[in-house]
């Protein structure tokens, strides 16, 4: 038998001697795809992990004959994935999120009375069981070339979900499972804690005897157990193949050596059917947003496949995407063509040109022209750069190309006529230095506009390095303040608004007074009413002094999330103007040369209003523009509205 995946459905077949397969039976058919599918060692059952509406990743194991409903291993509402058997069919092993959202190895007893059996038990061992094992081992040994027999697997269904065990518990992630023939020990990748890079470990089932079976961070990846359980394949860095003995626990790397001539024209046509199946096997809105799926291929792919490059290739096979007007959409993907690489280095100054060189008007906070060693001022006049005199008419920055982190001679001239001789190190971006202006001066525009009395914080996108900056800035943005705006215009999005709601979000429900906060308890205990320890009592420091949100129409996808739960769930005020309606999940699919397209796969909906989010931008409650010439006056109409409107709440 063998098993199939497509359009959500997993299927089991039979195959005859000639291939042809037969007495197709369907397995599983919802809206997700079964993964890491595995046989049992007896092939009797299949295990594979699947996602229910909320996107909670379970361990089932099915039946491959269908006789059985399938059957929940893992029943817990954070994700678990990779599954593998031990092939002595005592134990089922993945991976789960289950402790503190870190990913473990953990594993079920298959059969109860091995779950039982008390460590004294495990220590002594069980004679007359290892008696069989012993003789089988002989008989093997003996005639090698015998198929071996496999035993049915004993699997005890009742609640089974309560004889799980954990593993591992290293900090970080651990992935890439695999476990021993014999089912004692478990091989599993994890970061090194000595290198960069993950290697391979080595421990038994109850957690102990853990060892490092390679070293130096070999970032070892897709591990794959030998049919004789003898040794292990896996990829290391740089997509070397390598083995590793599992009795020596020596691993070698193994050359490979192949020669690939590739038919461009026909490798177009592959990646163009490759994609357009991958999104009408999977774009999020079945009737394609009114399109015909099918007759856009007939109109589109001869175009595509015309394309002398790959780059002309993508440009209109997105043409055709374009038809479906969604967001989070493209195919990506270099091209043969060799291009340049030069990288212009930044000093990180705004210049005019002047008879004499090249005056600085202004310095950006943090580039290398504002550190001590190679600081310019406003004014100072560079005159030539190592030794070329800038005259008129000579492009400034073609003088820095390719020097990033290289030091460049500069003679700079001040206000006062004194020259100097400045040595400095131009970085390949300065984009973080100027984010960090732009929200230092609404920070201070916030202070004015409340007279002190409110806190700014401005959320950059929807990942994880953004949320630790916002907690970490909260406490020190809000300290002392009777509120604070939370700003996510020009955010381009991500996945956090849920970790945001849970700060946001928060209802004090009692207050606390500890001994030494004051003489008379009975007297005083109501001016500690909006005292908490939610510091030891939450996940996350809330905030639950008032606020306000502003948002723009460069909020996009996630930021629009949060716009939207924002008001939906009446946290406060939203402040700005619509934002830009792209909100759909996206994930992606690598085609035959690698590039990808990219997969919109799931709808967002107001829950107050039942509207799409995508078309359907968030609205603020109070829309106003900002003038277009905000910036060079040093004013931000949409901020002071907000500050004007929570200091009204406030009052």
């Amino acid at each position: 038998m063998a098993y199939r995946i497509g359009r959500g459905k997993l299927v089991v077949v039979d195959i005859d001697e000639e291939g042809k397969f037969s007495n197709e039976k369907v397995l599983r058919d919802g809206w997700d795809i079964p993964g890491w599918v595995r046989w049992s060692p007896d092939s009797r059952w299949l295990t594979y992990a699947y996602a229910d509406l909320n996107f909670n990743n379970e361990i089932y194991i099915h039946a491959a004959d269908n006789s059985k409903e399938p059957v929940n291993i893992s029943m817990h509402p954070r994700s678990e994935n990779f599954p593998f058997w031990s092939k002595d069919g005592s134990k089922l092993g993945f991976v789960s999120e289950r402790n503190n959202g870190d990913e473990d190895i953990w594993f079920v007893w298959l059969n109860k009375k091995d779950w039982q059996k008390t460590k004294e038990d495990w220590d002594e061992g069980d004679e007359d069981e290892d008696k069989p094992k012993d003789k089988k081992k002989k008989d093997d040994d003996e005639d090698e070339k015998k198929e071996e027999t496999v035993e049915p697997i004993v699997i005890d269904f009742e609640d089974i979900h309560e004889r799980i065990t954990q593993v591992t518990s290293l900090p970080g992630g651990e992935n890439n499972l695999i476990i021993s023939d014999d089912g004692e020990f478990f091989y599993f990748t994890a970061g090194s804690p000595t290198t960069k890079g993950n290697d391979i470990y080595k421990i038994k089932w109850d957690g102990k005897d853990i060892e490092t079976v390679t070293s130096g961070g070999v970032n070892a990846s897709n591990l794959k157990l030998s049919p004789d359980g003898k040794h292990i394949y896996y990829l290391k860095s740089g997509g070397n193949f390598a083995r590793l003995d599992i009795d020596g626990g020596k691993s070698e790397t193994l050359s490979f050596s192949a020669n690939l001539k590739i038919d461009f024209a026909k490798e177009l046509d592959q990646i163009f059917e490759e994609a357009w199946r991958t999104l009408r096997d999977g774009f999020y809105d079945p009737n394609f947003h009114g399109k015909d799926w099918d007759q856009l291929k007939k109109k589109y792919k001869p175009w595509c496949l015309s394309a002398s490059t790959k780059i002309d290739f993508n440009y209109m096979f997105n043409t055709m995407l374009g038809e479906l007007n969604a967001s989070h959409m493209g195919i990506y993907g270099s091209d043969r063509a060799e291009t340049q690489t030069e990288k212009v280095g930044l000093l990180g100054i705004e210049i005019e040109p002047v008879s004499n060189g090249i005056k600085i008007k202004r310095v950006v906070p943090d580039t290398p022209a504002d550190r001590e060693a190679s600081k310019l001022m406003e004014g100072d006049v560079i005159k030539s750069v190592n030794g070329e005199n800038l005259g008129t008419g000579i492009n400034f920055y073609s003088k820095f190309i390719n020097t990033t982190d290289e030091k460049v001679l500069l003679v700079v001239e001040a206000k006062d006529g004194k020259e100097r001789e400045v040595i400095i190190r131009p970085a390949s971006s300065i984009s973080n230095q100027l984010y960090d202006e732009w929200v230092d001066d609404r920070r201070e525009l916030t202070n004015k506009y409340s007279n002190g009395k409110l806190g700014y914080l401005h959320i950059e996108a929807m990942g994880w390095s953004s949320f630790e900056r916002f907690e970490t800035e909260l406490a020190a943005a809000g300290y002392g303040k009777e509120g604070i705006v939370i700003d996510v215009r020009y955010n381009g999005g991500g996945w956090t608004t849920d970790y945001l709601m849970a700060v946001l979000n928060v209802k004090q429900h009692a207050y606390t007074v500890p001994r030494g906060a004051t003489d008379n308890l009975e007297k005083n205990h109501k001016k500690f009413r909006e005292t908490y320890p939610f510091a030891e009592r939450l996940p996350f420091y809330p905030w639950t002094k008032p606020s306000i949100a502003i948002c723009n129409a460069n909020s996009y996808s996630n930021a629009e999330i949060f716009s939207h739960a924002y008001k939906t769930l009446d946290i406060g005020t939203l402040v700005g103007i619509p934002t830009f309606g792209a909100v759909i999940s996206t994930g992606g699919q690598r085609l035959i040369d690698g590039s990808l397209v990219r997969l919109p796969f799931r709808a967002w909906y107001v829950k107050a209003t039942d509207e799409n989010m995508e078309w359907g931008p968030a609205v603020p409650d109070i829309i106003v523009e900002n003038s277009p010439d905000a910036k060079v006056k040093g004013i931000d109409e949409q901020l002071k509205t907000a500050v004007d409107e929570l200091m009204k709440t406030i009052n």
